[in-house]
């Protein structure tokens, strides 16, 4: 067995924000991705996430994980650490 065989799934913590956006004439608003950090623990996304949660402009945040096969590439669901303010529906993820 080679270590590429063994590897064992990685796992990334992950602080998202949003900002609401008007679409079109009907002044419609939906949450537009605005920034992504990567952190190496759960705790630093949490804290990241509430962070920016009180920022002026920032619309909500989640704090996640997600893990990685890294032999395919392939990144499972997302398991939420906290979610603040306006997020996406789960399903809109």
């Amino acid at each position: 067995m080679t270590n590429a065989e063994r590897s064992p799934e990685k796992t990334h913590y992950i602080c998202q924000t949003y900002v609401e956006t008007k679409a079109g004439r009907n002044g419609q608003t939906s949450l537009k991705i605005a920034k992504q950090f990567e952190y190496s623990t759960a705790s630093e996304a949490q804290n990241r996430a509430e962070r920016e949660a009180l920022s002026e402009d920032c619309a909500g945040a989640d704090a996640y994980m997600v893990s990685e096969d890294p032999n395919s590439g392939e990144v499972g669901e997302p398991s939420f650490l906290v979610r603040l303010g306006n997020v996406p529906e789960f399903d809109d993820f």
